[in-house]
């Protein structure tokens, strides 16, 4: 969903009212076991994106984890913010 309309975490009912999500990375996350906003409650992002890549046999583009890290940040806080603003939180963190 696009960030200037997603509801604060706690209304969220469907992945698809979180932000940056797409019917992709819903299906991600599902693989992930990963059926509502809540369940990603507590969730290192890092960890979901090397689970992803070991679920589907792939690397994924890195941008995945930026969105991962982005879904983290907005449970977490309630702020929302475009994905690719975490492209640098993860340059630094981890070198992809």
């Amino acid at each position: 969903m696009h960030p200037s309309r997603c509801p604060p975490p706690a209304a969220a009912q469907d992945l698809l009212q979180l932000p940056n999500v797409g019917a992709r990375t819903a299906a991600d996350l599902r693989l992930l076991g990963i059926q509502t906003p809540a369940d990603l409650r507590g969730r290192d992002p890092y960890e979901m994106y090397l689970q992803l890549c070991d679920a589907t046999g792939q690397r994924h583009d890195p941008c995945v984890l930026d969105v991962l890290i982005s879904l983290s940040h907005y449970m977490a806080t309630g702020e929302v913010r475009s994905w690719w603003s975490f492209t640098a939180e993860r340059k630094q963190k981890w070198r992809l």
